[in-house]
């Protein structure tokens, strides 16, 4: 097998803020895998938080795709690739070992002439509504952009929260019903709140709403958000909390939710792992994403029968994505039944670059 990089710029519609910062645009690797003349592609896109800057995928990418030469087939490598497990300390991050799962799906199920939800175990394509995410601004402009998204036909609208003063985000919370009285509202917070401001908060969102919150206090103590989320009004869901199978494995069953990003947990297998993990438990699964392009999205959209939760718009955060295939912009997100992941290129390159 033979790889190859490219990195493009992915530029917002409009800057997202969010309680612990505003972004614009962010950095995509394309990992680009051949073999016998089919192609696999995956993307890893640049993340202050997971502290992955573009040079830095990069380098391990490129590592990646040297290791995926000694294999004589991509599938003896995807195989090789799931025995490994999930990414430990010193290890690959996550975020690029999702990428080479990507890439390595998207050419497996061309050369089996197979959709990667079939490689995965699901019979049908996998339908979902996807929540729309609206960030921290200004009241008439959440009003105007929740206008716009149900008339699209998006029934699940996610609303960033965590601003220094909480009766500006219950105040946007407010507008957004007013706006979409049907529409069903996700809270999240990004980790922004104490203890004691979730508790005097999270009624008045009940009272307005909403349906559940995702990661309403900071990252690193779990046990705190479980607590939490024996007294609240409304389902907690981790995100920050929920990296990988063994943070899971601690929540199950406290929480009410788990958000499991791709790029967080290690690709498709492992969040498949974590699903059977919480199976039972009263904890339901979550699929988030990080912005990114259709391609950086198809493997999860791959999964989302299997979640209560979709938050799947990533690609229709973009001023332009570079790649099609998995819809969203009704506000449903599916595979188009094509072989691999499904998605094609829809601008050139070099407008990217």
């Amino acid at each position: 097998m033979k790889a190859s990089l490219r990195t493009v710029r992915l530029e917002l519609a409009e800057p997202l803020r969010i309680s612990r910062s505003t972004m614009s645009a962010r950095d995509a690797v394309w990992l680009t895998v051949e073999h016998d003349g089919v192609t696999g592609h995956g993307e890893a896109v640049s993340s202050v938080y997971q502290r992955l800057d573009v040079r830095t995928l990069e380098r391990l990418l490129t590592a990646v795709g040297t290791d995926l030469a000694r294999f004589p087939d991509p599938e003896s490598a995807l195989d090789a690739l799931w025995a490994a497990g999930p990414a430990g300390e010193g290890r690959t991050p996550p975020a690029v070992t999702a990428a080479a799962e990507a890439a390595l799906l998207d050419l497996v199920g061309k050369r089996a002439d197979r959709p990667v939800h079939r490689l995965l175990g699901a019979g049908r394509p996998p339908v979902a509504a996807t929540a729309r995410t609206i960030g921290i601004t200004s009241l008439a402009h959440a009003a105007a952009q929740a206008r716009r998204l149900v008339a699209s036909g998006f029934e699940i609208i996610k609303v960033k929260a965590g601003t220094p003063d909480p009766e500006d985000d219950v105040e946007r919370v407010r507008v957004i019903r007013d706006a979409a009285p049907r529409a069903r509202l996700l809270l999240d917070p990004n980790g922004a709140w104490t203890v004691a401001r979730a508790e005097a908060l999270l009624p008045r969102f009940a009272d307005l709403g909403v349906e559940a919150v995702e990661q309403p206090l900071a990252p690193g103590d779990p046990r705190a958000l479980g607590a939490l989320a024996e007294r609240s009004p409304l389902p907690v869901i981790a995100d920050e909390d929920a990296v990988g199978l063994d943070d899971v494995r601690h929540l199950a069953g406290r929480v009410q939710g788990v958000n499991v990003k791709l790029a967080k947990c290690g690709g498709a297998h492992a969040a498949l792992r974590i699903a059977e993990a919480i199976d039972g438990s009263g904890t339901e699964l979550m699929l988030g994403c990080l912005t990114a392009s259709s391609l950086g999205l198809a493997p999860a959209v791959h999964l989302a029968g299997r979640a209560r939760w979709a938050d799947l718009d990533g690609h229709l955060l973009l001023a332009r994505d570079p790649w099609t295939g998995i819809g969203g912009e009704d506000g449903v997100v599916r595979p188009n039944g094509l072989p691999g992941l499904g998605v094609r290129e829809a601008v050139a390159h070099a407008d990217l670059a």
